[in-house]
């Protein structure tokens, strides 16, 4: 059975969803950041990055998002939520869910863990990222908004893996300081998928 290494309020969420869109038998952990779990001797077993998300599975662990993501779509290849009999369209779901991670989600982490990127007692370059914050992570949004996002969905008419992952990551926008009338679609996005029985289960789980 898959078991899943969670925090709540991260991008572990969409892993999280994905396994219930799925209906999926697994079970979870809850790491504790204000405990610091995420680098005890235990969790460094299972993911030695001592970041979530982590997947077990039977073959072994998997980590980043888009990895799971795309293990868990083929696995139940029945749910349809990867285009996996189209190359080009798998392609063009895999850049989309790579720019979230690569670009999106780096730019709103320069708010809060900048410690990674400078020393931590360097305070001036600290808080010189998290006043671009708004910017870079705005930036993204309209990138989104108007080049990337089709309709319905993030990929057109199916709703894919990308969904809950953009809305996973769009939960913290206003945080971030991107206002959400300059991107109406993504906030439609955001009010449908979070209406999906599967979204609502999940985020009540980790918010328990």
């Amino acid at each position: 059975m898959l078991k899943l290494f969670y925090a709540a309020h991260t991008c572990s969420l969409a892993t999280h969803i994905v396994l219930e869109e799925v209906c999926a038998e697994y079970s979870t952990a809850r790491i504790d950041f204000a405990k610091t779990q995420q680098r005890s001797t235990e969790y460094l077993k299972v993911n030695p990055k001592g970041r979530v998300p982590a997947l077990v599975t039977d073959r072994g662990v998997l980590t980043e998002t888009p990895a799971m993501l795309v293990f868990v779509a083929q696995l139940f290849p029945a749910a349809r939520l990867a285009p996996i009999d189209d190359p080009f369209t798998f392609a063009e779901m895999q850049a989309f869910n790579s720019y979230l991670c690569s670009t999106l989600h780096i730019a709103h982490a320069h708010r809060m863990r900048g410690h990674r990127w400078v020393d931590a007692d360097d305070a001036a370059s600290i808080a010189a990222m998290q006043r671009k914050v708004p910017q870079s992570v705005g930036a993204c949004y309209d990138l989104i908004e108007h080049d990337m996002l089709k309709r319905p969905w993030v990929m057109g008419e199916r709703y894919t893996i990308c969904d809950p992952y953009l809305f996973t990551l769009a939960q913290w926008l206003e945080a971030d300081g991107v206002d959400p009338k300059r991107i109406p679609r993504v906030i439609d996005h955001r009010r449908r998928v979070a209406e999906r029985a599967a979204v609502r289960k999940a985020i009540a789980e980790e918010l328990a």
